[in-house]
């Protein structure tokens, strides 16, 4: 397969050369199997397809100007893998074994890693699911392991831009004690419907409020939310979150550059008082917010009046963006070098 036209890539599928599988049978992981087959034969009454014994991972390997290929925190995808296969009775894998087979993948398909003046990225997915015949409901004895890549370009076509999203009370992602908090395509299945309307009314991502009381902010869609004022960074602290690992960084991040940080409950009328607000995650890192339109109350509250990112969310997207590539020091040593 040659390469792609770099500066063309979308965030979506390109087909590489090789993918990384693995299964699970008789109470144990096998031997990490290199693959060139696009395709996976399962059983049609695998758990997997009825009853939603699947969760997924999304990461990314940079090239720097230095030629080398560096992954971003890989042991926590591994360790959010493991959690979320725990969630929903699935057989864990085994971190060690992850970080090996996304090694493998990606030194495999090492030239599909954009060159560094690109502004692209491999994007790295592990997908973990239940298989075999099983028709009651109960989990299965048998899973399959799997990590693909392709290459991608910028999440929103706009980039590093503020994008308008909505609020949409007739419409939750995740019951408080349910799913929200581990990555399984089940959570990401409810949102699509009113990820849809959003999009064709302009905006570019729905901001979810919890689904008990409808008072309090939670997710932006596939992403974390995050709002700034009088130098503080504040989260959204809920029990049905997902845990990003990008969301983590920018704590720290925020903390390096002197800023206080606060995970905890956001009541919707207190997005009036931030100086800027984003949603962040993997794909994106930060995508900033031009402001939010409560569309049953028929509020807005702005957070860029002249089409541009804060100089805070700009600071953070760059330092980030700065240590996956290796032109910012990476202190806490979240880079791992493909060698």
């Amino acid at each position: 397969m040659k390469n792609p036209d770099w500066s063309q890539l979308t965030f979506g599928y390109y087909p590489t050369d090789y993918n990384v599988r693995c299964e699970y049978k008789d109470g144990k992981w096998g031997e990490l199997q290199l693959s060139q087959d696009t395709n996976i034969n399962i059983h049609m009454a695998s758990s997997c397809l009825h009853y939603g014994q699947e969760a997924f991972e999304g990461l990314k390997a940079f090239r720097g100007k230095d030629g080398k290929i560096r992954l971003f925190r890989p042991e926590e995808n591994a360790r959010r893998l493991a959690d979320s296969a725990h969630g929903i009775m699935m057989a864990e894998f085994p971190v060690e074994k992850f970080l090996e087979a996304v090694k493998m993948v990606v030194k495999a398909n090492e030239h599909f890693v954009p060159p560094y003046e690109s502004g692209a990225s491999l994007y790295i997915r592990p997908l973990l699911i239940g298989v075999g015949p099983l028709v009651g409901v109960k989990p299965a004895s048998e899973y399959m392991f799997l990590v693909f890549v392709t290459p991608v370009g910028p999440y929103f076509k706009d980039g590093f831009k503020p994008t308008p999203m909505a609020i949409m009370r007739g419409y939750d992602r995740a019951a408080p004690l349910g799913t929200g908090t581990i990555k399984v395509g089940g959570n990401y299945a409810a949102s699509l419907k009113p990820g849809h309307i959003a999009h064709e009314k302009g905006y570019s991502a729905v901001l979810f409020l919890d689904a008990k009381e409808k008072k309090y902010l939670d997710e932006c869609g596939p992403a974390n939310f995050f709002g700034i004022k009088n130098n503080t960074y504040i989260t959204p602290d809920s029990p049905s979150i997902l845990p990003s690992i990008t969301n983590k960084s920018l704590c720290q991040i925020a903390e390096d550059l002197g800023m206080k940080v606060e995970r905890r409950h956001i009541p919707v009328e207190e997005l009036e008082t931030f100086e800027e607000a984003g949603a962040c995650g993997t794909a994106a890192v930060i995508s900033p917010i031009l402001r939010v339109d409560d569309l049953d109350e028929n509020k807005s509250y702005v957070f860029s009046k002249d089409g541009k990112a804060g100089p805070i969310s700009t600071k953070m997207y760059e330092t980030l963006r700065g240590i996956q590539y290796g032109d910012v020091e990476d202190k806490h040593g979240w880079v791992t070098i493909i060698e």
